[in-house]
């Protein structure tokens, strides 16, 4: 029975990182089912932007209220579960903090005081992040897709980062030895006093619980963050390093239609030329893109980094305006059906099976796409460096590459270019008439 506690704590550990490395490959696969795009250029450049942005939290700080709480949040509660190092030994090998005896009281007693003023600013930081999201009305927390399953994802985040928190208060102002060698406490020594008259016994049995909950806790919050927004605590990091370097206004050409017209445009190529042996076999790729699996894997880890923030709809012009388009939308419509399409390879031996579905019309409608000012404004608001307007102008190109489906204003216009070589209904050599109008 002596080492019943620690065999437990192992059988937990095992438990909790086998079903986190589990999802994290389900992660992984499902990222991977988009197709492949190059990356790997520039890699000063790249390291630079994930230093700054992702680990700096550079973008975060432009609204300096949710930026510096963030902040408070993000650098405590990573600081704070170094802490879980020391659990982790403890609870495999029975011992009660180990790392006094290797760092010293001085040294030990100053790493965990840091870690107990973090709490408590994360405590506090949290219940204003829970204020600003449930009490202040703040339009982006207010938007449709932010009810039902987000808000209550959001709030759920807010709660165990409470919880976690007080536990381990709770656990410091009860671990008598601690207390009475009066380092490393300078907030559970408040806490403490709400204790007194409690039994050695009592004190002994609250300590444990705390310490079991605390790490349990842990455990149970690294497997949720597969199924929540939080998901970018660990994609902000790949995700800002291979965010899109090119100039904002620079869209992508598609490969086929750019071979096409230097075929057209080269003077030596044969029209009626025999296409290449098997070529006529392949099937020809789509224009655009009307589901998750015709999008390129950087855009689904932008859909999984997506941390519902609302900085990019709040900034859209459409948006602004009152038209349907919500770039924070887009990205959770994206996540959904890929994780719709996963759950499918799962239920079918590993492959997919057509469900009938697609992310254009199941999930974003055209209005929505067509409602896009193409602005950038929601890349350039994004904290983590997420581009939703790459898979608005992709499906576009499908709407009116593959469906024909643009709005009659575009094709009007299309079809004057292509008979008049500019977007009005004149012939080029009536252009000029308006100068002999008296």
């Amino acid at each position: 029975m002596q080492y019943l506690p620690n065999i437990l704590f192992a059988i937990a550990l095992i438990a909790g990182i086998s079903f986190f490395v589990m999802n994290i490959r389900k992660l992984y696969r499902n990222i991977n089912l988009g197709k492949k795009i190059d990356r790997t250029d520039n890699k000063q450049e790249r390291w630079k932007n994930m230093i700054k942005i992702a680990l700096g939290q550079s973008k975060m700080v432009k609204r300096p209220i949710s930026g510096f709480l963030h902040i408070v949040v993000y650098v405590g509660f990573i600081i704070i579960n170094i802490e879980v190092l020391e659990i982790i030994i403890d609870g495999l090998f029975g011992t009660h903090r180990i790392f006094l005896g290797f760092l010293g009281d001085a040294f030990y007693g100053f790493l965990i005081g840091t870690f107990e003023i973090l709490a408590f600013l994360v405590f506090l930081a949290v219940i204003i992040f829970w204020t600003r999201r449930n009490v202040a009305n703040i339009k982006r927390f207010l938007s449709s897709e932010m009810k039902g399953w987000p808000k209550a994802d959001g709030n759920m985040i807010l709660y165990f980062e409470m919880v976690l928190m007080t536990l381990f208060i709770v656990m410091n102002a009860t671990d008598t030895s601690f207390q009475q060698a009066g380092i490393g406490n300078p907030i559970s020594q408040f806490v403490a006093p709400l204790f007194d008259g409690f039994t050695a016994e009592t004190l002994h049995l609250i300590e444990r619980a705390a310490w079991w909950i605390h790490i349990l806790g842990i455990l149970v919050f690294l497997n949720y963050l597969y199924y929540s927004k939080h998901l970018h605590i660990l994609l902000a990091f790949p995700n800002t390093f291979f965010a899109n370097l090119n100039p904002k206004g620079q869209f992508t050409n598609l490969e086929s239609v750019t071979n096409e017209v230097k075929l057209m445009m080269d003077p030596d190529a044969d029209p009626y030329a025999a296409p290449a042996e098997g070529a006529e076999e392949e099937v020809p790729e789509k224009f655009g893109a009307s589901d998750v699996l015709d999008l390129n894997k950087v855009q689904l880890l932008n859909a999984y980094t997506c941390t519902e923030c609302g900085r990019c709809t709040s900034s859209c012009p459409a948006n602004l305006t009152g038209k349907k388009l919500s770039p924070r939308k887009i990205m959770m419509d994206t996540r959904d059906r890929l994780e719709e399409v996963g759950r499918n390879i799962d239920a079918n031996g590993g492959a997919f099976k057509e469900d009938g579905k697609q992310l254009l019309n199941d999930y974003i409608t055209p209005e929505e796409l067509w409602a896009c000012t193409s602005c950038n404004a929601c890349v350039e608001e994004c904290p983590v460096n997420i581009d939703p307007l790459s898979i608005i102008m992709d499906m576009r190109r499908y709407l009116v590459m593959e469906e024909s489906a643009a709005p009659q204003e575009l094709n009007s216009m299309m079809t004057n270019i292509e008979n008049n070589g500019a977007p009005w209904p004149y012939n080029q050599q009536d252009r000029l008439n308006w100068a002999n109008e008296e």
